[in-house]
């Protein structure tokens, strides 16, 4: 019996992954340094990182068996009212901020662009890589290798990438660019100082 060729116990390339079956993946080359970074702090990290809009994790993994009390009243904005403690019921993050768990992910924000959309410095968004980037969303987006969140605007075949601070400048996005839209955001999660 020959010890060359076929199957042998053992052989064959070690996954970073411990053991997991790993698969090859075609992607633009634009985007193999973005990926290649996030795969190197996916690694390391393995949960979210709140230091840098590309610190990415699933927000099922994020927000997996999270249930928080509802109470029946509502709370008034207005003049107080008294406060009933009957609660009515537990309440699934997953199910009020996730449409689609398999194409959901969370990014940090990093920076005031988009303050007057409501997103500020630290904010986690809640991004679904599985809707449409229509114009007037904001989305997470790749232009020349660096990742960006931003309002789209899309008129006479053109692509801008609008902040929502007048400090900022529109990105135009020239048809040459390396373009690459992640996905719609559809939540922020905002800590309220």
């Amino acid at each position: 019996m020959s010890s060359q060729g076929g199957k042998r116990e053992g052989a064959g390339r070690k996954s970073r992954f411990g053991g997991d079956k790993t698969v090859a993946m075609r992607v633009p080359e634009p985007l193999k340094p973005v990926l290649e970074n996030w795969l190197d702090e996916y690694r390391s990290l393995r949960s979210i990182n709140h230091s840098s809009i590309g610190d990415i994790a699933l927000l099922g993994e994020a927000l997996k068996n999270l249930s928080l009390p509802l109470f029946a009243s509502r709370v008034p904005a207005g003049s107080p009212v008294a406060a009933d403690d009957l609660k009515e019921a537990d309440i699934d993050l997953n199910q009020h901020l996730v449409r689609k768990p398999a194409s959901t992910f969370l990014v940090t924000v990093k920076g005031d662009s988009m303050i007057n959309a409501g997103i500020h410095d630290g904010d986690m968004l809640v991004v679904d890589r599985s809707l449409e980037p229509r114009n007037g969303k904001v989305v997470v987006a790749v232009i020349n290798d660096e990742l960006t969140v931003k309002r789209l605007e899309r008129s006479a075949g053109r692509v801008r990438l609008l902040p929502e601070n007048p400090a900022f400048k529109p990105i135009e996005v020239p048809e040459d660019a390396s373009f690459f839209i992640w996905g719609v955001v559809t939540n922020v999660i905002h800590a309220v100082d």
